[in-house]
Parts: C-alpha cells; sequence; structure tokens
C-alpha cells in the first residue's frame, strides 16, 4: 500500500486545521468572556508554550519516528511492555471517536443558524434564546437533518484520503477561513465596540486571575491543540522528511492563536457595541451574537453568514481529524480499504451521534442518564475531563521516560539548538505531565455542577 504524504504547507495547514476548530471558534470567546478576558488570554498563551508546545512536539515526534498509527506508534517505539504502551494510543484514538460524535452534532447545529442567516434574525435575547432551546430540546427532527449534513460533509471529504480530502480541504478552507475573519474584524474597527474590545482581551487586568483560572486555561489550551486526541500522531506518520518540525510547530501554534484572538475581537466587539455582557457563557455564540446581527440589518445577515459559514469550516477541519486516527488504525492494522474502514467508523459515529443529539430531547434524554448527566454531557464531561488528560500524560511520560533521548535528539537537532532541545525535554518530563496532571483532578473533584 502507497504511503500517502502531507506536503510541508498540506501538513501545517491539516494540523492547524484540526486545531483551530470549534475549540476557538466557540469555546475560545465564552471561557475568556466568563474569566475577565486579557489577563485570562495571557495565560491560556503561557500554557500553550509552557505545556501545549511540548506535549505537541511529542505527538509529532511519536508520529514522525514510528511512521505509523497511534496504536502501532506506541508498539514500535517501546523498548519493553509494548502490549502495555499500546493502549495508550488506544485510548487516543477512541477518545478522538468519542469526542467527533457529540462535535458533529454541534457542527450541525452551526449549519442551522448559517441557514437561518438567510432568513430574518432575532431581534432579542429571549427570542434567541427560544430559538436554540428549542432546536435542541424539542426539535429532535430537525436537529437530525443538520446532524446528516454535518456528518456527511466531514466522511465525504474523509473518503477522499490524505491528499485529495485532508489536504485539499485544508489548503482552501483555512485560509478562506482567515480571509472571512480578516474581512469581519475589518469591519469591527469600524465600530465603536472594536475600542473596548481590544481593551477586553489585550489590556490584562491580573485582580480577575485565580488558581481556578490556571486550571480552565490548562483546560482549554489542551483543547484547542487538540492535544491527546491521536490527531497530531497520526497527521505526523505523514510527514515528509523535508519537513522542518521546529518552524512546522511554531506556525501551527500561531496560526491557531491568531485565529483565536481574531475570533475573539470580532465577537467581543459585537458584544460590546450593543451593551451585551461578555460573561454570557456557552450560548455566546449561538444566542447573543444573532440578535446582535439582526440590529445591523441586511449587513448584519451578510456578517452572521460569513461567520457561520467560519464555524463551518473550523469545525470540520476539526472533525476531520479526530475521525482519520481510526481510519487510519483499521486501514494499516488489518489491511482495509478506505471505504471500509470508514463504513466501520462511520456507522459507530453515526449511531452514538444520534443518541446525542437524543440526549437533549424533552422526555427522551432523561431516560438515559449515566451519573446524573444526560448522554451529551456524560461524552463531554468525560471524554475532556477523563480520557484526554490520561492520554495528554500517557503521551508525555513516554516520550519523556521511555523512549530513546538520542532518537528524539537526532529528529529535532536539525531543527533547533541543544539548548532549546534541553528545555522542551526538560519541560516534557517534569512540568507538562504534572500541569495536566492537575487538570484533571481538577476538573474530577472541583468541576461545577
Amino acid at each position: 500500500m502507497a504511503k500517502e504524504q502531507f506536503s510541508k504547507i498540506g501538513y501545517v495547514l491539516a494540523v492547524a486545521g484540526s486545531a483551530v476548530g470549534l475549540g476557538n471558534a466557540w469555546k475560545f470567546p465564552y471561557m475568556v468572556g466568563e474569566n475577565g478576558g486579557s489577563a485570562f488570554v495571557l495565560l491560556y498563551l503561557f500554557i500553550c508554550f509552557l505545556v501545549g508546545v511540548p506535549i505537541f512536539m511529542a505527538e509529532l515526534s511519536i508520529g514522525k519516528l514510528s511512521e505509523s498509527d497511534s496504536v502501532n506508534a506506541f508498539r514500535k517505539l517501546a523498548d519493553k511492555h509494548k502490549n502495555l504502551w499500546q493502549y495508550v494510543g488506544i485510548l487516543a484514538m477512541v477518545t478522538a471517536a468519542i469526542i467527533s460524535c457529540y462535535y458533529i452534532v454541534i457542527i450541525g447545529w452551526v449549519f442551522k443558524y448559517f441557514f437561518l442567516s438567510f432568513s430574518v434574525l432575532p431581534s432579542d435575547i429571549e427570542s434567541s434564546k427560544t430559538i436554540f432551546t428549542e432546536l435542541i430540546t424539542k426539535s429532535a427532527g430537525e436537529q437530525i437533518i443538520y446532524f446528516v449534513i454535518a456528518f456527511a460533509c466531514c466522511f465525504y471529504v474523509l473518503s477522499k484520503g490524505v491528499k485529495s480530502g485532508i489536504e485539499k480541504l485544508n489548503v482552501w478552507m483555512m485560509p478562506s477561513l482567515f480571509i472571512m475573519l480578516l474581512i469581519m474584524l475589518c469591519y469591527s474597527v469600524t465600530m465603536d465596540g472594536f475600542i473596548g474590545s481590544v481593551k477586553f482581551l489585550l489590556i490584562p487586568d491580573f485582580s480577575k486571575i485565580s488558581l481556578n483560572s490556571l486550571l480552565l486555561a490548562l483546560g482549554l489550551a489542551f483543547w484547542t491543540l487538540s492535544l491527546g486526541m491521536a490527531a497530531i500522531i497520526t497527521y505526523s506518520a505523514s510527514l515528509s522528511d523535508d519537513t522542518n518540525l521546529a518552524t512546522s510547530t511554531v506556525s501551527i501554534v500561531l496560526i491557531n492563536i491568531t485565529l483565536a484572538i481574531m475570533m475573539g475581537l470580532v465577537i467581543f466587539t459585537f458584544i460590546f457595541e450593543f451593551g451585551a455582557e461578555p460573561s454570557q457563557g456557552v450560548g455566546l455564540v449561538f444566542i447573543s451574537l444573532p440578535t446582535l446581527f439582526a440590529k445591523l440589518g441586511i449587513i448584519g445577515n451578510v456578517l452572521a453568514v460569513a461567520f457561520f459559514t467560519a464555524l463551518i469550516f473550523a469545525g470540520i477541519t476539526s472533525a476531520i481529524s479526530i475521525v482519520e486516527p481510526f481510519v487510519f488504525f483499521l486501514i494499516r492494522e488489518y489491511g482495509m480499504s478506505r471505504k471500509k474502514a470508514l463504513g466501520i467508523v462511520g456507522i459507530g459515529i453515526f449511531i452514538v451521534g444520534f443518541l446525542c443529539v437524543l440526549a437533549n430531547i424533552q422526555g427522551v434524554g432523561d431516560k438515559f442518564m449515566l451519573f446524573g448527566k444526560n448522554f451529551f454531557d456524560f461524552l463531554d464531561f468525560t471524554a475532556s475531563n477523563i480520557l484526554l488528560p490520561i492520554s495528554g500524560i500517557g503521551g508525555a511520560i513516554f516520550v519523556g521516560y521511555f523512549m530513546k533521548r538520542q532518537a528524539l535528539y537526532l529528529l529535532f537537532s536539525p531543527y533547533m539548538s541543544d539548548t532549546i532541545f534541553n528545555i522542551w525535554y526538560f519541560l516534557l518530563r517534569y512540568v507538562a505531565p504534572i500541569c495536566v496532571f492537575f487538570v484533571m483532578i481538577n476538573a474530577l473533584f472541583f468541576a461545577k455542577g
């Protein structure tokens, strides 16, 4: 079987597409809004480079040195306990598949708002809240239609493979996403609320920072960089040998951060322009923004279409990156065709995603509660707060303590100085695992609700 490889730009855009998903477009703004703005942003950036980059490079090294799927990568690189370490790869792969089940449901919600943007937008918060609430709690049929649309888009791209599907999509979608955000940002600059947005995001008030803020920023960095999901390992296995690993890593992280800040500036400009509250939680995008766009008349409809198109692009590029590891494993491990592997994975994701749709429907979701949570919330909590951290710690410990340091040095030394390599290795061994461990402990024992 011929090995498909990413081009250098294709790899950067594909991995950036994985990182720049709904985490940055949806989760980043509302978490920043809830946690005081700029000081939290600085904390998030600090954690990205202190913890996120070391783990990112660890996962990159696993993929590149093994040139294999996430399960066989651990088997191939482990000097001993190969059968034990393979479970880290299995955990990452399964976690990514679990996340994709409810993630595609959320992309379906975005499709709903994309189509809504062509009609009359809700003019007040109450009517907007009613639309969103009825969508997720009463409109099972409508949700299923949008879920099927999102599912079909993701699996169509995956069916085309690495070069013709994933790379081609990202080479087109990532620049398009940037251009759309840039246009919206330029429009935002003309509004009075832009100054408030800049102050909120870029001028820090450290009195807003607490221990809980540190832990939330760490969790956000972990989520938005797609760590612990096997995506980085899988994509790096298809990385061409002439790729500069250091500059590629920095480029991916900077693209991720830049688009997050741009998205934040656009969203909070509208929030401050019309006197809304930035700390509105998860409804910031789906409830608040449509009412703000409505105040701008036909221009608001145009901006809403552009905004939700950008969210669709961001969501699909991420969704395909977290489904691909399982598909890649089945192809490599069992010699399946891509079509057959996609069929097996797709059936599982569709069934679980269908249950996630039903989980929020009144009179249905409460019939299958797990540990006091509906099925959707249970999957989200378990994947985000338990499985991802365990997978991240496992990968960091494996590279830091069980892979040969010399092999890592030979991989990275052409692209970085000995000092930079030693700093990365120290952070990977002693800082990143401890920090991620505390995120998990915080989520398990101190999470609200």
